[in-house]
């Protein structure tokens, strides 16, 4: 295929991936918002103009609409500018916070079956073991250890996982060690001697290390994709209080665009075709854990206490729920119109900063 025919391809591909994550979200906006008895006038498929109107159940519109990137969930009175029955404002605050949790909720949770899924193929790292991944030639651990050997023990004391093992061999550099080594069926001890000196690539023993993978079943993997969805939300969350404390640098934790999420998706595509001309098996791998990540964020940054976003509608709840004193929805239409405006300036400078500067991975 030439060039522009990839380029193309590639760009449809992300365009039906990312538009079926921001589907899915509104879903779980209509979903929630029919269980909660709120009117849904109109769901759409893609984005305004509409093409055709498909069909009419259950008092809702369902469109074809032009832009072919995701969907739409309009309720009744979601602008505020209506409290008749059936409509979002009329709903008691439960029933409008679960509404608004919907979207966001099914990001996570399809974030976190798709990384199941992954989990299940690829297997999970058992944290309570150390492996070597590979081998330094010429180093201490080159004459007797083999890559895929497990460090069960070092000087008797059992080595639980990787940290363990660094803090046991930093007092013991320029020392004699015993370890106790697992090769698949046998069991057996060796001494070696961490080096005081070693190149800056190699460390003490002259050997990488990593968590054996345990293969799994479905309910074996939901913990370790929970952990994961858990430990993207704090990375996220985290992100302005380490950008604060200098701990990283500020081109570390550049704002993208969708062009910016573009660029990347294209480069795990790169990525997971080089891993798939070695291992067939691994053929999609990547561009399924980048697409569970995406899914993850946009689930985490639609709850962020931002005015035109989910978190920014459930901010506005939060005073009616403890203190039973609600805002005048025609006010807090104005602060979501204001923050919509706000986030779509953003969006063009991002869009502009990265067609002049493309996001790279390294």
């Amino acid at each position: 295929m030439s060039g522009i025919g990839s380029t193309l391809l590639s760009i449809l591909e992300f365009i039906l991936a990312f538009g079926a994550l921001v589907f899915l979200h509104e879903l779980g906006h209509f979903v929630a918002a029919r269980l909660n008895k709120i009117e849904v006038e109109e769901f759409g498929f893609g984005y305004p103009p509409k093409i055709i109107k498909l069909f009419r159940a259950g008092g809702t519109d369902f469109t074809l609409n032009w832009i072919p990137f995701g969907g739409f969930c309009r309720m009744k009175g979601e602008a505020g500018d209506t409290m008749e029955a059936g409509s979002f404002p009329a709903a008691n605050p439960w029933r409008r916070l679960t509404t608004l949790l919907g979207g966001p909720i099914t990001n996570l949770v399809v974030g976190m079956l798709i990384m199941t899924f992954l989990f299940m193929r690829t297997g999970t790292p058992d944290t309570t073991k150390v492996s070597i991944i590979d081998i330094a030639p010429n180093s201490p651990a080159a004459t007797e250890l083999q890559v895929g050997d497990i460090i069960a023990r070092l000087n008797d004391a059992p080595v639980t996982s990787l940290d363990a093992l660094s803090q046991m061999v930093t007092p013991n550099l320029g020392k004699e060690v015993t370890l106790s080594i697992q090769r698949g069926e046998q069991s057996f001890e060796i001494e070696i001697t961490p080096r005081a000196e070693y190149p800056s690539d190699e460390g003490p023993m002259g050997v990488v290390i990593s968590n054996p993978v345990m293969k799994t079943g479905f309910f074996g993997a939901i913990p370790m994709a929970f952990m994961t969805t858990v430990d993207q939300g704090v990375q996220l969350l985290m992100l302005p209080v380490k950008l604060i404390s200098g701990k990283i640098a500020p081109s570390q934790a550049r704002m993208v665009s969708v062009k910016g999420i573009y660029d990347i998706f294209a480069q795990v595509q790169t990525i997971d075709q080089q891993e798939a001309a070695v291992d067939p098996s691994l053929k999609g791998l990547n561009i399924l854990y980048f697409i569970a990540i995406i899914s993850v964020a946009l689930g985490f940054t639609n709850l962020l206490p931002i005015p035109a976003l989910d978190g920014g509608h459930i901010l506005f709840l939060i005073p009616e729920i403890l203190f039973r004193k609600r805002v005048k929805p025609e006010f807090e239409g104005r602060v979501h119109f204001i923050g919509y405006v706000i986030l779509m300036g953003l969006m063009v400078v991002l869009v502009i900063n990265d067609i002049i500067n493309p996001v790279t991975l390294y």
